[in-house]
This record gives structure tokens, C-alpha cells and sequence, in this order.
């Protein structure tokens, strides 16, 4: 098992298209299986686009039901849990239409590129913030701000970075060019990082001051 399938629990592709050819043929367990391996990584995308649990959990269960329910039209030139991932995103697109029905929420909105001007470079944080924060605080710092990226990026940099798929796995998923999620991932981690940077910047330093930036901003 490589790195990616270890990071996000993928089985090896001839036993994953054993078990969907199986599940075609009627065999139930064969599907239970294949959710068992992906319910937790579906999980966690959802709940990154929805940002919240129960609207996750429903997207879970609306991925799998319509996954199985049209095994048919896989015809397996991708990975399933490519293919599952990108009814999952649907799924939680249309979770967010239906919450927000006044904003249309879509990845295939417009997206400034390689020719407009990119998220400035931003100041060093100064003290590293491992020194000043334990791993569980800025793994909940990482998240929410995560959280506050557009769709768009957001659902972008959790396939690539967060649950480990290659940039032609995550084209496939969102059905997307290749140059549209690269350039898109550019843009989430200049926002990330900015957003991270401003966040630490704010926060208090051992001594009960502020960190500010080179340009003298907070």
C-alpha cells in the first residue's frame, strides 16, 4: 500500500473493480464493503463543504445510495472512489443551494488565473507557531480557516492536500481541467497561507503582545 492509499484508505484498484463488478452482479456485501473503506473520507469532505455535521451525514448516505443505485453508468476508466467523491461534491453543492438559495454555489464559477494578480506575499509569522501552539490547537486553527475559503478553493485543496488525490484524480472528481484545479489550489494555499498568517499576527505572543507585521500592520 503506498503513501496516498495509506493516507486516505484506498484499497488497491483491482480489488476495489473486483468489488464494484461484484456489487453489479447483485452481490450486497461487496458494496457494503466499498463503503465501509470510503464513508469516513466522504465524510470528511462533505463536512468540509457543508461545515456542518448533519447536513454531512445526509450527504453521506445521498452519495452512497445514488452510487449504488446507478453502478451501471460506472464504467470504470477512473477510480469508484473518484467517481464516488465527485457525487459526494454534488450532493453537498446542492445541501449548500438549498440552505443558502439566495447565493448559487458552483464550482464551475469564474475564477481569476495566471493572468490577474495573485494574493500578496505575506509577512513572516516571526516566533514559529508550533512554539506557541500544541498540535491539537493548530489543527483547529488550520480548519477553521479552511473553512473560510470560497467553495470553490476550499473543495479544491481538501481533495489535493487534505485527502490526498492527484491532481488529475481531483479534475476527474470535479470535473474540472487540470490548469482550472491547479490554479485554483495556488490561489487556496496564498489564501491559506495569508489568512493563517494574519491570524497568528493577531494573537498575543508569550509576552502579552501582538505580532505585527514588516509593512507595521496587525
Amino acid at each position: 500500500m503506498n503513501a496516498i492509499q495509506a493516507k486516505i484508505g484506498e484499497p488497491p484498484v483491482s480489488d476495489e473493480l473486483a468489488l464494484v463488478q461484484a456489487a453489479k452482479e447483485g452481490d450486497v456485501g461487496a458494496f457494503e464493503e466499498l463503503v465501509r473503506r470510503y464513508d469516513r473520507n466522504v465524510f470528511r469532505i462533505a463536512q468540509h463543504i457543508t461545515q456542518n455535521r448533519e447536513d454531512a451525514e445526509d450527504v453521506v448516505q445521498d452519495a452512497f445510495l445514488k452510487a449504488y443505485g446507478n453502478l451501471n453508468q460506472f464504467q470504470g476508466q477512473s477510480k469508484f472512489y473518484t467517481w464516488l467523491v465527485r457525487i459526494a461534491v454534488n450532493e453537498a453543492l446542492m445541501k449548500l443551494r438549498r440552505r443558502r438559495p439566495e447565493r448559487t454555489v458552483s464550482l464551475d464559477e469564474d475564477v481569476k488565473t495566471e493572468e490577474d494578480s495573485l494574493p500578496r506575499e505575506v509577512a513572516d509569522w516571526g516566533p514559529n507557531p508550533e512554539q506557541q501552539y500544541s498540535q491539537a490547537e493548530l489543527g483547529e486553527i488550520l480548519t477553521r480557516t479552511i473553512q473560510g475559503l470560497p467553495a470553490s478553493f476550499r473543495t479544491v485543496f481538501v481533495l489535493r492536500d487534505v485527502e490526498g488525490l492527484s491532481t488529475e484524480e481531483t479534475a476527474s472528481a470535479l470535473d474540472l481541467s487540470i490548469p482550472a484545479v491547479k490554479s485554483r489550489l495556488l490561489r487556496a494555499r496564498l489564501q491559506l497561507r495569508e489568512r493563517l498568517s494574519r491570524y497568528f499576527q493577531r494573537r498575543p505572543g508569550a509576552d502579552g503582545t501582538k505580532h505585527e507585521s514588516g509593512d507595521g500592520t496587525q
